[in-house]
């Protein structure tokens, strides 16, 4: 098989999860000295700027991601129909450019800046722990048992009745 094709199957046949790492976008200049990285997964909260196509030079927020497009929709960008209904225009994450981050994710973070993720997550202080789980309420509940006093007649004595 030609190393295009092979190369096209991966791409177009790659299950969600792979899907989800190939949505990478390039960093701005500005974060691109800061992180020392030339690119990044978008998320959902991260401002972008569009670089070709239609919408090409508009700044906005991603509100939705689609792994099986490989795209985003930018708050902002939208079509209009015939009808006069707006709708969200998806743009390949290739074509956009990361201006800044949504730093809600700490593990995100830490890998950007090239540390040491899970450290990360056990140095934050107990508070804050905390206010992210929440704890689950649990109920007792007895059990009543049936009395087991029930007999079940068998096949003989049923016929020793009718007789």
């Amino acid at each position: 098989m030609k190393p295009t094709k092979m190369r096209n199957r991966q791409i177009y046949q790659a299950t969600l999860q792979t899907r989800s790492k190939q949505m990478g976008s390039a960093l701005s200049k500005d974060l691109h000295k800061k992180y020392g990285k030339r690119s990044v997964r978008v998320i959902t909260g991260d401002n972008v700027t569009i670089l070709r196509g239609e919408f090409k030079g508009v700044d906005g927020k991603v509100t939705q991601i689609s792994t099986q497009k490989n795209s985003v929709a930018i708050d902002g960008v939208k079509k209009e129909k015939t009808k006069g209904e707006k709708f969200d225009v998806y743009i390949h994450t290739s074509n956009l450019v990361v201006t800044s981050l949504n730093s809600s994710d700490k593990w995100r973070i830490a890998k950007l800046e090239g540390k040491d993720a899970k450290k990360q997550l056990k140095e934050t202080p107990a508070k804050e722990v905390k206010k992210q789980v929440a704890p689950k309420e649990t109920k007792v509940v007895k059990k009543v048992e049936a009395p087991k006093e029930t007999k079940v007649a068998s096949k003989t004595e049923k016929k020793e009745d009718e007789n």
